[in-house]
């Protein structure tokens, strides 16, 4: 099997020349962190496993999404997606418009392009998730008001948290990857044309 037919390739194409093992990894390991979280959401809510607490008061559990079970589905695999995204920073179709795109097919993608909004995306996973979290596990909501709409306990804390903590690498993960694309772009355009 070549390295253009082995599965990774097939589903992201091939690496970018000149991208260090350890980045395509990383670029991995980012996409990575938002499944748990998604897993958790759908399993949840959706298929009503007993990952929540029941309030103590006797009421019913809040109805997270509106009763919409779609939306749970769709907001997971959307921020799947954008955490795929990760994974063009290290490919050659984060450097080259895949042919199928209608009118920028096969043309260079401008380094700005991607840079910006992958900058933008880590600084505002890097901000959201680590607070986010922090403030539910004490206790808190995001707004900092005392007392959590999401009722876990016991065993529920720890898968709990094991489903959403990684999100808290997102951002810095998205970040060096950043970096590294911009600076590795950026070289190769600096280089003298033989």
């Amino acid at each position: 099997m070549t390295a253009a037919h082995t599965p990774p390739a097939r589903l992201h194409g091939r690496t970018a020349p000149g991208v260090p093992r350890w980045a395509v990894r990383a670029a991995y390991l980012t996409s990575l962190t938002v499944l748990p979280a998604g897993l958790w959401r759908v399993l949840a809510v959706d298929f009503r496993l007993p990952l929540m607490d029941a309030p103590a008061d006797g009421t019913p559990p809040p109805d997270w999404f509106g009763g919409e079970w779609w939306y749970v589905i769709a907001l997971s695999v959307v921020s799947e997606l954008l955490a795929f995204l990760a994974v063009g920073l290290v490919s050659e179709w984060g450097e080259v418009w895949p042919r199928w795109i209608p009118v920028l097919g096969g043309r260079r993608v401008p380094v700005l392009a991607a840079v910006i909004p992958a900058g933008l995306g880590a600084a505002f996973n890097t901000l959201l998730w680590p607070y986010s979290l922090t403030m539910v596990s004490l206790g808190y909501r995001v707004d900092g008001t005392p007392g959590v709409g999401l009722h876990v306990s016991a065993w529920r804390d720890v898968v709990f948290c094991a489903a959403y903590w990684p999100l808290a690498a997102w951002g810095p993960l998205l970040a060096v990857l950043t970096v590294h694309y911009y600076r590795r772009r950026r070289a190769t355009a600096l280089q003298p044309v033989q």
